[in-house]
C-alpha cells in the first residue's frame, strides 16, 4: 500500500473520546523532567495535587493515537516526527473528558528516495461544552513514500530564530530512566525502550521521545520567561533535528523579541542540535 494523492488530503477521523484526571497530568510534568527537585516550589505544583497545574504541551499526549495516519498507507518502519505545534485557545485543564478531531492537511512528495511529509491537524475540543482546547499540527517524515505524485512546495516554512546570541540559555538534565516514564502518557514504541529494537533502528541505545524533548523545550521557557505561569503560553512550536539519549542534558537557547521566545536545543556534549526553528508566543 502507497499514499493516494489527493484522496489523502480527504482522510480524517471525528469526536474520537479520550479523558485525563491530575494522575495522567502529574505523570506528564513528570515525563519531561519536573519534580526532580522536591523542594523545588516552583515546580511542585505541576507535580503534587494540591493546587495542581498542566504543562502546556502535555496537549500533544492528551488524545494519544488519535487522527487517520494509519489509513495513509506510509510504511511506519520509515517514519520520524518532523515538527510539532501547539496553539492554546484556553489554557489545559489538569483534568477533563474530550474530543478529538483529526485530519490530513497536507502531503508533499520530496521524489522517490526521498520521502514525503504528511501534515495532520488535531483539534481538542471539551466534551461537554464543544469548546476548543488546542489546535495541534505537526508533520510526520514518511523517509519510505517519495514519488507518490504529489506536490513538492508548499509546506509550512519554518520560523527562523535570531542571528544574535542568545538572550538566555538554559541547561536541563534528563534522567537514564526518562525515556521509560515519559512513555507511560501514551508513546509506546519500542525505540524508547526495548535496546534491541534501537540497535536494529540503528541507534546505539534507547532514543528519547521527540516529544519528551519538546516538552522540555516549554519547560524552559515556563521557567524563563512565564514565571511557571502555564496560561502565559499561547502556542509552542519546533522543528526536530536530531534525538536525544536519556541522561544527555540539553541546553535550550532562548532569544526574547516582544511576547516572542525564539529557541534552540542542543546537546553540548556531542555538539548535536536537537530542535529547530522554535517559537513560542506568550499572551
Amino acid at each position: 500500500m502507497s499514499i493516494s494523492y489527493p484522496a489523502i488530503l480527504d482522510l480524517k477521523t471525528e469526536n474520537q473520546a479520550f479523558s485525563w484526571g491530575d494522575r495522567e497530568t502529574m505523570l506528564y510534568a513528570l515525563g519531561i523532567g519536573m519534580g526532580t527537585d522536591p523542594m523545588n516550589a516552583d515546580e511542585l505544583p505541576f507535580v503534587y495535587e494540591n493546587n495542581l497545574k498542566a504543562v502546556p504541551t502535555q496537549a500533544t499526549v492528551a488524545a494519544w493515537g488519535a487522527g487517520p495516519m494509519g489509513q495513509t498507507g506510509i510504511n511506519y518502519l520509515m517514519v520520524v516526527h518532523g515538527e510539532q505545534s501547539v496553539t492554546f485557545h484556553k489554557p489545559m485543564p489538569t483534568e477533563a473528558s474530550i474530543t478529538a478531531d483529526s485530519r490530513i492537511v497536507g502531503a508533499y512528495d520530496k521524489g522517490p528516495g526521498k520521502g514525503a511529509v504528511i501534515y495532520t491537524e488535531t483539534v481538542l475540543k471539551d466534551a461537554k461544552t464543544h469548546e476548543a482546547i488546542a489546535t495541534l499540527l505537526g508533520s510526520t517524515f514518511a523517509r519510505g513514500d517519495g514519488g507518490f505524485g504529489g506536490p513538492s512546495d508548499g509546506a509550512p516554512v519554518p520560523h527562523e530564530v535570531p542571528t544574535r546570541a542568545p538572550d538566555q540559555s538554559v541547561d536541563i538534565t534528563t534522567k537514564p530512566d526518562q525515556a521509560l516514564i515519559y512513555r507511560l502518557s501514551g508513546d509506546r514504541n519500542p525505540l524508547h525502550s526495548d535496546p534491541a529494537f534501537a540497535t536494529a533502528a540503528g541507534f546505539p541505545r534507547p532514543i528519547l521521545h521527540g516529544l519528551c524533548t519538546y516538552g522540555i523545550t516549554c519547560r524552559a521557557v515556563l521557567q524563563t520567561y512565564a514565571n511557571y505561569d502555564p496560561a502565559k503560553i499561547k502556542s509552542h512550536a519546533v522543528r526536530f533535528s536530531s534525538p536525544v539519549f536519556p541522561g544527555e542534558t540539553i541546553t535550550v537557547d532562548m532569544w526574547q523579541d516582544g511576547d516572542v521566545i525564539s529557541f534552540e536545543a542542543r546537546v553540548k556534549d556531542r555538539g548535536v542540535t536537537v530542535i529547530r526553528n522554535g517559537k513560542c508566543v506568550l499572551g
